[in-house]
């Protein structure tokens, strides 16, 4: 499952570039998971937290994921997320 090639649809013309061949975990999905969990605990806001769905739909939506690799995506950015807490807090 990792290093997964990308799906593949020849009805579902893909109108972005993609910078890797690669499709799990969905980089997207962990960096702006990670982003919207640091954000929203650095600004007391659960606002960040909204543009998370949006974003795997999109992967989704746009044809370069599979479900698995956003959600698995999405749970290694909370996982960093949550590093980083634990990391900075013991300072």
């Amino acid at each position: 499952i990792v290093r997964r090639p990308r799906p593949h649809d020849p009805a579902v013309r893909i109108n972005v570039s993609t910078p890797s061949k690669l499709s799990f975990p969905s980089s997207h999905a962990t960096s702006t998971t990670a982003a919207a969990v640091l954000l929203g605990r650095v600004t007391g806001l659960p606002l960040p937290a909204v543009l998370v769905p949006p974003m795997l739909l999109s992967r989704l939506v746009l044809g370069v994921h599979y479900p698995t690799d956003v959600l698995a995506g999405s749970a290694l950015g909370a996982l960093t997320a949550a590093a980083v807490v634990k990391f900075e807090g013991d300072k």
